[in-house]
Protein backbone atom coordinates (compact mmCIF):
# COMPACT_ATOMS: atom_id res chain seq x y z
CA UNK A 1 0.00 0.00 0.00
CA UNK A 2 1.16 3.51 -0.80
CA UNK A 3 0.94 6.46 1.56
CA UNK A 4 -1.92 8.15 -0.24
CA UNK A 5 -3.15 11.64 0.52
CA UNK A 6 -6.56 13.01 -0.33
CA UNK A 7 -7.51 16.68 -0.55
CA UNK A 8 -11.30 16.58 -0.49
CA UNK A 9 -13.36 19.18 1.33
CA UNK A 10 -16.82 20.75 1.27
CA UNK A 11 -15.23 24.20 0.98
CA UNK A 12 -14.61 23.66 -2.74
CA UNK A 13 -18.35 23.56 -3.37
CA UNK A 14 -18.65 27.21 -2.30
CA UNK A 15 -17.37 28.40 -5.66
CA UNK A 16 -20.80 29.14 -7.16
CA UNK A 17 -20.76 29.38 -10.95
CA UNK A 18 -24.51 29.81 -11.34
CA UNK A 19 -27.34 27.92 -12.94
CA UNK A 20 -26.41 25.76 -15.92
CA UNK A 21 -22.65 26.28 -15.76
CA UNK A 22 -20.83 23.00 -16.53
CA UNK A 23 -18.11 23.55 -13.90
CA UNK A 24 -20.34 23.36 -10.83
CA UNK A 25 -20.43 21.85 -7.35
CA UNK A 26 -22.19 18.71 -8.61
CA UNK A 27 -18.83 17.61 -10.03
CA UNK A 28 -17.51 17.11 -6.51
CA UNK A 29 -20.74 15.42 -5.49
CA UNK A 30 -20.11 12.87 -8.25
CA UNK A 31 -16.60 12.30 -6.89
CA UNK A 32 -18.09 11.99 -3.39
CA UNK A 33 -20.29 9.17 -4.67
CA UNK A 34 -17.27 7.41 -6.13
CA UNK A 35 -15.42 7.76 -2.85
CA UNK A 36 -18.28 6.16 -0.94
CA UNK A 37 -18.18 3.21 -3.33
CA UNK A 38 -14.45 2.70 -2.87
CA UNK A 39 -12.32 1.82 0.12
CA UNK A 40 -10.07 4.82 -0.30
CA UNK A 41 -11.40 6.91 2.57
CA UNK A 42 -10.50 4.30 5.17
CA UNK A 43 -6.80 4.38 4.28
CA UNK A 44 -6.18 7.86 2.84
CA UNK A 45 -4.33 10.56 4.73
CA UNK A 46 -6.58 13.59 4.83
CA UNK A 47 -5.02 16.80 3.56
CA UNK A 48 -6.76 19.83 5.05
CA UNK A 49 -6.96 22.81 2.69
CA UNK A 50 -5.29 26.05 3.63
CA UNK A 51 -4.99 29.32 1.70
CA UNK A 52 -1.94 29.79 -0.42
CA UNK A 53 0.53 32.41 0.80
CA UNK A 54 0.19 35.59 -1.20
CA UNK A 55 3.93 35.78 -1.82
CA UNK A 56 3.83 32.35 -3.44
CA UNK A 57 0.71 33.14 -5.46
CA UNK A 58 2.46 36.21 -6.86
CA UNK A 59 5.28 33.98 -8.11
CA UNK A 60 2.90 32.77 -10.84
CA UNK A 61 0.17 35.42 -11.05
CA UNK A 62 0.42 39.19 -11.33
CA UNK A 63 -0.57 41.12 -8.23
CA UNK A 64 -2.88 43.31 -10.29
CA UNK A 65 -4.83 40.25 -11.50
CA UNK A 66 -5.06 38.80 -7.97
CA UNK A 67 -6.39 42.10 -6.62
CA UNK A 68 -8.79 42.48 -9.53
CA UNK A 69 -10.20 38.99 -8.94
CA UNK A 70 -10.58 39.61 -5.21
CA UNK A 71 -12.39 42.88 -5.85
CA UNK A 72 -14.69 41.35 -8.47
CA UNK A 73 -15.75 38.58 -6.07
CA UNK A 74 -16.25 40.99 -3.18
CA UNK A 75 -18.41 43.24 -5.36
CA UNK A 76 -20.59 40.35 -6.54
CA UNK A 77 -19.57 40.36 -10.18
CA UNK A 78 -20.63 37.22 -12.06
CA UNK A 79 -17.50 36.56 -14.12
CA UNK A 80 -13.89 37.64 -14.46
CA UNK A 81 -12.24 38.43 -17.82
CA UNK A 82 -14.41 36.07 -19.89
CA UNK A 83 -18.01 34.89 -19.41
CA UNK A 84 -16.85 31.27 -19.06
CA UNK A 85 -14.98 32.13 -15.87
CA UNK A 86 -17.97 32.54 -13.59
CA UNK A 87 -17.39 33.75 -10.04
CA UNK A 88 -19.32 34.42 -6.85
CA UNK A 89 -18.72 36.09 -3.50
CA UNK A 90 -16.78 33.07 -2.18
CA UNK A 91 -14.82 32.24 -5.33
CA UNK A 92 -11.65 34.14 -4.42
CA UNK A 93 -11.30 32.46 -1.03
CA UNK A 94 -12.14 29.07 -2.55
CA UNK A 95 -9.50 29.53 -5.23
CA UNK A 96 -6.91 30.41 -2.57
CA UNK A 97 -7.78 27.16 -0.76
CA UNK A 98 -7.61 25.10 -3.96
CA UNK A 99 -4.17 26.48 -4.81
CA UNK A 100 -2.93 26.29 -1.23
CA UNK A 101 -4.20 22.76 -0.70
CA UNK A 102 -2.59 21.58 -3.93
CA UNK A 103 0.72 23.15 -2.94
CA UNK A 104 0.46 21.55 0.50
CA UNK A 105 -0.02 18.12 -1.09
CA UNK A 106 2.98 18.72 -3.36
CA UNK A 107 5.18 19.62 -0.40
CA UNK A 108 4.12 16.49 1.51
CA UNK A 109 5.02 14.29 -1.44
CA UNK A 110 8.33 16.04 -2.09
CA UNK A 111 9.23 15.69 1.60
CA UNK A 112 8.52 11.95 1.54
CA UNK A 113 5.58 12.14 3.95
CA UNK A 114 3.26 10.87 1.20
CA UNK A 115 3.91 8.85 -1.94
CA UNK A 116 0.90 9.99 -3.93
CA UNK A 117 -2.08 12.29 -3.58
CA UNK A 118 -5.27 13.31 -5.34
CA UNK A 119 -6.59 16.86 -5.04
CA UNK A 120 -10.34 17.03 -5.73
CA UNK A 121 -10.38 20.81 -5.98
CA UNK A 122 -12.28 23.47 -7.82
CA UNK A 123 -12.02 25.93 -9.42
CA UNK A 124 -9.68 24.13 -11.83
CA UNK A 125 -6.51 25.80 -12.99
CA UNK A 126 -4.68 24.78 -16.15
CA UNK A 127 -6.15 27.54 -18.37
CA UNK A 128 -5.32 30.32 -15.90
CA UNK A 129 -2.68 32.66 -17.27
CA UNK A 130 -0.28 34.85 -15.34
CA UNK A 131 -2.47 37.93 -15.65
CA UNK A 132 -5.98 36.73 -16.51
CA UNK A 133 -8.53 33.98 -16.17
CA UNK A 134 -9.61 31.64 -18.93
CA UNK A 135 -11.87 28.62 -19.30
CA UNK A 136 -13.34 28.24 -15.78
CA UNK A 137 -9.85 28.60 -14.22
CA UNK A 138 -8.79 31.28 -11.71
CA UNK A 139 -5.37 30.28 -10.30
CA UNK A 140 -3.10 27.68 -11.88
CA UNK A 141 -2.98 25.05 -9.14
CA UNK A 142 -0.65 22.68 -10.98
CA UNK A 143 1.80 25.39 -12.06
CA UNK A 144 2.03 26.64 -8.47
CA UNK A 145 2.70 23.10 -7.22
CA UNK A 146 5.46 22.59 -9.77
CA UNK A 147 6.99 25.94 -8.86
CA UNK A 148 7.11 24.94 -5.20
CA UNK A 149 8.71 21.53 -5.62
CA UNK A 150 11.32 23.00 -7.96
CA UNK A 151 12.17 26.09 -5.93
CA UNK A 152 11.60 24.97 -2.34
CA UNK A 153 12.02 21.20 -2.24
CA UNK A 154 15.23 20.61 -4.16
CA UNK A 155 13.82 18.59 -7.05
CA UNK A 156 15.63 19.34 -10.28
CA UNK A 157 13.20 17.93 -12.86
CA UNK A 158 9.40 17.90 -12.69
CA UNK A 159 6.99 16.47 -15.24
CA UNK A 160 3.50 17.89 -15.71
CA UNK A 161 1.33 15.49 -17.70
CA UNK A 162 -2.02 16.92 -18.77
CA UNK A 163 -4.69 14.68 -20.30
CA UNK A 164 -7.63 17.04 -19.99
CA UNK A 165 -9.28 17.19 -23.41
CA UNK A 166 -8.65 20.96 -23.49
CA UNK A 167 -5.06 22.10 -23.84
CA UNK A 168 -3.56 23.64 -20.69
CA UNK A 169 -2.44 26.91 -22.20
CA UNK A 170 -1.70 28.54 -18.84
CA UNK A 171 0.52 25.71 -17.66
CA UNK A 172 2.38 25.59 -20.96
CA UNK A 173 3.07 29.31 -20.90
CA UNK A 174 4.28 29.17 -17.29
CA UNK A 175 7.14 26.82 -18.16
CA UNK A 176 7.66 27.37 -21.89
CA UNK A 177 11.26 28.53 -21.43
CA UNK A 178 12.05 26.39 -18.37
CA UNK A 179 14.15 23.26 -19.04
CA UNK A 180 13.52 21.90 -15.54
CA UNK A 181 9.77 21.42 -16.00
CA UNK A 182 8.54 19.23 -18.84
CA UNK A 183 4.95 19.81 -19.96
CA UNK A 184 3.25 17.04 -21.95
CA UNK A 185 -0.35 17.49 -23.08
CA UNK A 186 -2.73 15.07 -24.79
CA UNK A 187 -5.80 17.02 -25.94
CA UNK A 188 -8.37 17.65 -28.61
CA UNK A 189 -6.92 19.28 -31.70
CA UNK A 190 -6.82 23.08 -31.34
CA UNK A 191 -8.43 23.55 -34.75
CA UNK A 192 -11.57 21.96 -33.32
CA UNK A 193 -11.54 22.70 -29.60
CA UNK A 194 -10.99 25.43 -27.01
CA UNK A 195 -8.62 27.14 -26.30
CA UNK A 196 -7.01 26.94 -29.73
CA UNK A 197 -3.48 26.28 -28.46
CA UNK A 198 -1.42 23.11 -28.25
CA UNK A 199 -0.22 22.56 -31.79
CA UNK A 200 2.70 20.10 -32.22
CA UNK A 201 5.04 22.92 -33.25
CA UNK A 202 4.64 24.48 -29.80
CA UNK A 203 7.63 22.72 -28.22
CA UNK A 204 9.26 25.30 -25.96
CA UNK A 205 11.49 28.32 -26.30
CA UNK A 206 15.11 29.11 -25.50
CA UNK A 207 16.49 26.86 -22.79
CA UNK A 208 13.08 25.18 -22.59
CA UNK A 209 13.12 24.12 -26.23
CA UNK A 210 12.11 20.46 -26.35
CA UNK A 211 10.56 20.28 -22.89
CA UNK A 212 7.05 20.96 -24.16
CA UNK A 213 5.33 18.12 -26.01
CA UNK A 214 1.86 18.64 -27.47
CA UNK A 215 -0.09 15.66 -28.78
CA UNK A 216 -3.39 16.86 -30.30
CA UNK A 217 -6.10 14.41 -31.39
CA UNK A 218 -8.70 14.77 -34.09
CA UNK A 219 -12.40 14.40 -33.23
CA UNK A 220 -13.35 10.83 -32.49
CA UNK A 221 -9.88 9.66 -31.46
CA UNK A 222 -10.13 6.89 -28.90
CA UNK A 223 -8.23 4.37 -26.84
CA UNK A 224 -6.06 3.06 -29.69
CA UNK A 225 -4.83 6.52 -30.67
CA UNK A 226 -4.05 7.52 -27.08
CA UNK A 227 -2.31 4.20 -26.40
CA UNK A 228 -0.12 4.66 -29.47
CA UNK A 229 0.71 8.22 -28.38
CA UNK A 230 1.77 7.00 -24.95
CA UNK A 231 3.93 4.21 -26.29
CA UNK A 232 5.55 6.12 -29.16
CA UNK A 233 5.79 9.64 -27.79
CA UNK A 234 5.06 10.03 -24.07
CA UNK A 235 7.06 7.12 -22.67
CA UNK A 236 10.26 7.86 -24.67
CA UNK A 237 10.09 11.56 -23.75
CA UNK A 238 9.67 10.84 -20.05
CA UNK A 239 12.43 8.25 -20.06
CA UNK A 240 14.80 10.81 -21.56
CA UNK A 241 13.79 13.56 -19.13
CA UNK A 242 13.86 11.30 -16.00
CA UNK A 243 11.53 13.39 -13.81
CA UNK A 244 11.89 13.35 -10.05
CA UNK A 245 8.16 14.01 -9.55
CA UNK A 246 5.11 13.65 -11.77
CA UNK A 247 2.18 16.07 -11.51
CA UNK A 248 -1.02 15.20 -13.36
CA UNK A 249 -3.58 17.65 -14.66
CA UNK A 250 -6.35 15.08 -14.43
CA UNK A 251 -9.29 15.87 -16.63
CA UNK A 252 -11.89 13.22 -17.39
CA UNK A 253 -13.44 15.15 -20.29
CA UNK A 254 -11.62 13.19 -23.01
CA UNK A 255 -14.20 10.48 -22.30
CA UNK A 256 -16.55 9.54 -25.14
CA UNK A 257 -19.58 10.55 -23.03
CA UNK A 258 -18.37 13.98 -21.96
CA UNK A 259 -20.53 16.83 -23.28
CA UNK A 260 -17.60 19.27 -23.74
CA UNK A 261 -15.07 16.94 -25.36
CA UNK A 262 -14.43 15.70 -28.89
CA UNK A 263 -12.46 12.50 -28.19
CA UNK A 264 -13.79 9.07 -27.35
CA UNK A 265 -11.86 7.46 -24.50
CA UNK A 266 -13.34 4.62 -22.45
CA UNK A 267 -13.26 4.27 -18.67
CA UNK A 268 -10.53 1.68 -19.12
CA UNK A 269 -8.18 4.04 -20.94
CA UNK A 270 -8.08 6.51 -18.06
CA UNK A 271 -6.94 3.67 -15.78
CA UNK A 272 -4.44 2.52 -18.40
CA UNK A 273 -2.91 5.99 -18.68
CA UNK A 274 -2.50 6.16 -14.92
CA UNK A 275 -0.82 2.75 -14.87
CA UNK A 276 1.73 4.06 -17.39
CA UNK A 277 2.34 7.02 -15.07
CA UNK A 278 2.73 4.89 -11.96
CA UNK A 279 5.29 2.69 -13.68
CA UNK A 280 7.27 5.74 -14.78
CA UNK A 281 7.07 7.24 -11.31
CA UNK A 282 8.41 4.09 -9.69
CA UNK A 283 11.32 3.98 -12.14
CA UNK A 284 12.36 7.64 -12.14
CA UNK A 285 10.55 9.64 -9.46
CA UNK A 286 10.73 7.51 -6.31
CA UNK A 287 7.01 6.86 -6.79
CA UNK A 288 6.05 10.53 -6.37
CA UNK A 289 2.74 11.36 -8.11
CA UNK A 290 0.44 14.30 -7.48
CA UNK A 291 -2.89 14.26 -9.32
CA UNK A 292 -5.03 17.40 -9.50
CA UNK A 293 -8.58 17.58 -10.82
CA UNK A 294 -9.18 19.65 -13.93
CA UNK A 295 -12.17 18.97 -16.24
CA UNK A 296 -14.84 16.30 -16.54
CA UNK A 297 -18.49 17.20 -17.03
CA UNK A 298 -20.45 13.94 -17.05
CA UNK A 299 -21.48 12.87 -13.52
CA UNK A 300 -21.46 9.15 -14.21
CA UNK A 301 -18.03 9.30 -15.84
CA UNK A 302 -16.65 11.37 -12.97
CA UNK A 303 -18.01 8.97 -10.37
CA UNK A 304 -16.60 5.86 -12.06
CA UNK A 305 -13.30 7.17 -13.40
CA UNK A 306 -12.33 9.26 -10.37
CA UNK A 307 -13.09 6.29 -8.13
CA UNK A 308 -10.79 3.98 -10.08
CA UNK A 309 -8.18 6.74 -10.37
CA UNK A 310 -8.05 7.15 -6.60
CA UNK A 311 -8.04 3.40 -5.97
CA UNK A 312 -5.05 2.98 -8.28
CA UNK A 313 -3.18 5.87 -6.67
CA UNK A 314 -3.81 4.37 -3.24
CA UNK A 315 -2.81 0.82 -4.04
CA UNK A 316 -1.44 0.42 -7.55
Amino acid sequence: MKRFGLLHDECFKRHDTGYGHPEAAWRLEAIDAGLRESGVLSTAVRIDPEPIAMELLEARHDREYIQRLERACREGQRFIDVPDSAISHDSFETALLAAGGTVKAARLIAAGELDRAFCAVRPPGHHAEQDHSMGFCLFNNVALAAHVVRNECGLERVLILDWDVHHGNGTQHAFYSDPTVMYISLHGHPEYLYPGTGFPEEYGHGEGRGTTLNLPFLPGAGDAEYREAFERRVLPAVRTFEPQMIILSTGFDAHRDDPLGITALSDRMFAEMLRYVLELAERYAAGRVLSVLEGGYNPGVLRRCAREHMELLASG
